[in-house]
């Protein structure tokens, strides 16, 4: 079948714009054809730097013919609601129209038949739309043309069954003409099919789909490396970016001076990768970069080309890469020449937020809160204070300020350096020499390393922000994980505080990723942490910031109360507002007893991003809403509690007997609600055992004592698995109570008796978990 080939050619095209514009293309013309009544075997869209390729098959060479169907208004209607509907239909008489009928009585029916267009004439419409309404993230208008593109566009290729499709968008023709290689091809090339399309384009130097270049530089960089014992680091978004950069790639490897090894491995990366687009290699031997790079060009050596032509473009790449690598050089050892701690008093100087103070202030709450978590997550507490109070502190280095990817990993190799190997302070200005101290690697300066404090501290720099995505490691170390924890709770803490929640899809300040990094990190540990008692205290150091002396007097006499209390009794707030109004203003005191809102507004935040972690690691929704409170109705916060008893009740429930009593749950609770609704629940529904007549209640009424003291003891002792054993046992009495007992007795005295009887089995499970919630 006829076949559409459309192309639209333009200046080079942002790589990072290029797969979406390919999905956006596919998208679009797919659906116009659908829309017009074509059903295509397929549509793919293809990206080079220069141009937007698309490819349609299994289009007929006529639109079919349709019959379309328009519903109008009510027989009876206004005129003019008559007259709208004629029109929009292109009728001239409700005469032309058909009456049909439904519940709500005639209305009118336009029946137009559609005579099917040629395929070419459709596609003739369509695209100029396609191509004036296109969504770029950034386009422009270029002379005096209307139309907008990421670049300027030069031509539009489109052909449909081997004949171009004519059609004019702001002056540009359609036709069908392209142009290969910018330098090595750049003749006009002629095509109808994708086929000679594809095959010319190759000739021309030109390598159209996206993936086949991605192997093309995988696969040749590889081959590169390996010929000289080295290993290509993987980087899959950089491969990529260099993808979407060349469109006849071609691999070479460079090298630069050995002397720049003695900077970290991620400032060599950072350099090649961000400024120049070069992939690092590794020395499989040594576990460290090697001093050669690979880099990506947009050209081959043509075939008259001098031997060295080569050897002449490496020598132009492994320049520039020496200029970078010299800054980079000068900006590590200046930054090496000041203290992290004496960098910390630059944090005032930065602005947080508006409201919340400066980064220096964060540094000071999180060292604070960190210092809190430090015992229940096996830290030392001064240690995990000083780690906080120093994991900013790179924020305000040159290093950082040039590449802020670096952030904490340089805080890291600073940390390292100054304590280990302080002589790199002193290395001399101008360009990098290699010689003495400051020649020292910062893993070779580990040896120099004498106190293991040193080194948690540096790791806990380094690993505070993780985990920084969905796929990173969370921090395991004891002090990086109190610094971790600290830092992502202040964050959501001070914005909750300001109000700046996320709403619907819109999370600038990235909270929810701070929450899933809490979530998983606490999980991931099995720390026991109570978030709501960490949240609140929090919250009022955030109000009092600065104030250490009044919030200490303050949480002596009043913390323990908020914290456990949700709501402020009105005794309790005169008598704090009457004492302490006059020493802190009464706008800080109100701040200050919004504590326990705050901290149960932002517990239902951590339930909600639970819910969704758990879901994405194949737990059931309901199992998950039926462990998230506890006996009394209030949210957990404990965090490994909540996954334990979730374990507990899936494995439960994937047994006949748990199947088993949460149908009978089921059954008992809609017995029960039944007769609530009616009115006629009694209101005292305590079990009266010499009410009990028949055997299987008598047994029933056994077995849920037992029960009930085997399954409270178990989850006292948080021994969910035995909880749910206990509440095993219940089957076979709860199965035989309801084949052989009538609940809805005639005798009142034992109908509210059995009645009180399934409210103690409700009652039994919810010991363990919410049987509610469970569907099915």
């Amino acid at each position: 079948m006829p076949e559409l080939l459309l192309e639209l050619f333009s200046e080079e095209i942002p790589a990072r714009m290029q797969a979406r514009a390919a999905a956006d293309l596919e998208r679009a013309v797919g659906k116009a054809l659908v829309d017009a009544g074509f059903a295509p075997e397929g549509v793919k869209a293809f990206a080079t730097p220069r141009r937007l390729a698309l490819l349609a098959t299994g289009l007929p060479a006529r639109q079919p013919d349709r019959r379309e169907e328009k519903k109008g208004p009510r027989v009876g209607a206004p005129e003019k609601a008559v007259a709208g509907f004629l029109k929009s239909a292109g009728l001239t008489s409700l005469d032309q129209c058909e009456q049909r009928e439904d519940k709500k009585g005639a209305f009118y029916v336009a029946v137009i038949d559609r005579k099917g267009r040629e395929t070419a004439d459709v596609i003739a419409k369509f695209v100029p739309e396609i191509i004036r309404g296109f969504s770029w993230p950034k386009s422009m208008r270029w002379g005096d043309r209307d139309l907008r593109w990421v670049r300027p566009l030069h031509s539009v290729l489109c052909a449909f069954n081997g004949e171009i499709v004519s059609f004019e968008v702001d002056g540009i023709a359609s036709g069908d003409h392209t142009q290969g290689h910018r330098f090595m091809a750049p003749e006009p090339i002629q095509t109808r099919s994708f086929e000679d399309y594809a095959v010319k384009l190759r000739a021309a130097k030109v390598v159209l789909d996206s993936e086949e270049r991605k192997e093309i530089i995988a696969g040749d960089a590889a081959t590169l490396c390996k010929a000289q014992g080295l290993a290509l680091v993987e980087d899959p978004a950089l491969l990529s970016e260099v993808a979407g950069l060349a469109e006849w790639p071609v691999a070479m490897i460079g090298a630069f001076d050995e002397k720049f090894l003695t900077l970290p491995d991620e400032v060599l990366t950072a350099t090649m990768r961000g400024h120049q687009k070069y992939f690092s290699v590794r020395d499989p031997q040594t576990g460290r970069l090697a001093n050669k790079f690979v880099f990506v060009a947009n050209i081959e050596a043509p075939a008259n080309a001098p031997k060295d032509w080569g050897a002449a473009m490496r020598v132009g790449y492994e320049r520039v890469l020496a200029a970078r690598l010299s800054d980079a050089w000068f900006l590590y050892h200046q930054d090496l020449k000041t203290r992290l701690d004496d960098r910390i008093q630059g944090l005032d100087k930065v602005t947080f937020f508006e409201g919340l103070g400066s980064v220096g202030d964060k540094a000071r709450r999180i060292a604070a809160l960190a210092k809190e978590i430090a015992p229940t997550v096996g830290a030392d507490p001064a240690r995990a204070e000083r780690a906080a109070m120093l994991a900013k502190a790179d924020l305000v280095s040159q290093m950082v300020y040039e590449f802020p990817e670096l952030q904490g990993v340089m805080g890291r190799y600073y940390h390292l350096a100054q304590s280990g190997a302080s002589a790199l302070r002193d290395a001399p200005d101008g360009a990098p020499q290699g010689e003495g101290a400051g020649g020292l690697h910062p893993e070779e300066a580990r040896s120099a390393v004498s106190k293991d404090e040193d080194q948690q501290i540096a790791d806990a720099i380094r690993d505070h922000y993780k985990p920084a995505g969905q796929d990173d490691d969370v921090p395991t170390a004891s002090i990086s994980v109190a610094v971790a924890l600290a830092d992502k709770i202040d964050t959501l803490t001070a914005f909750w505080a300001i109000g700046k929640k996320p709403t619907g899809s819109s999370d600038p300040f990235a909270l929810r990723r701070a929450a899933l990094g809490v979530i998983e990190t606490v999980t991931n540990n099995a720390h026991r942490l109570g978030l709501k008692n960490i949240v609140a205290p929090h919250y009022r150091r955030l109000v009092m910031i600065r104030q250490d002396n009044l919030l200490t007097a303050f949480e002596e006499e009043y913390g323990a109360f908020l914290a456990k209390t949700e709501s402020i009794n009105a005794d309790i707030e005169s008598e704090i507002k009457k004492e302490w109004e006059g020493r802190i203003g009464a706008n800080t005191l109100a701040l200050l007893l919004r504590s326990s809102a705050i901290a149960l507004a932002l517990l239902e935040f951590f339930h909600d991003r639970l819910k969704i972690y758990l879901k994405d690691k194949g737990h059931r929704y309901d199992a998950i809403d039926a462990v998230l409170r506890d006996t009394e109705g209030n949210l957990q916060d404990d965090l490994v509690l909540i996954v334990r008893k979730l374990e507990a009740l899936e494995a439960f429930l994937k047994t006949d007997d748990g199947e088993n009593l949460a149908a009978a749950y089921k059954r008992a609770v809609n017995i029960l609600n039944a007769e609530k609704k009616k009115g006629a629940l009694p209101d005292d529904l305590s079990v009266q055992a010499k009410l009990l007549k028949e055997p299987q209640e008598k047994s029933l009424f056994a077995a849920l004592a037992t029960a009930e003291t085997k399954a409270e003891k178990a989850v006292k002792g948080e021994e969910f698995e035995i909880a749910m054993t206990a509440l095993s046992q219940l089957r076979a009495p709860v199965d035989h109570f309801f084949d052989k007992v009538t609940v809805n007795a005639d005798d009142e005295k034992l109908r509210a008796n059995r009645l009180a009887l399934l409210a103690r089995l409700r009652a039994a499970t919810a010991k363990v978990a919410d049987f509610s919630r469970l569907e099915g």
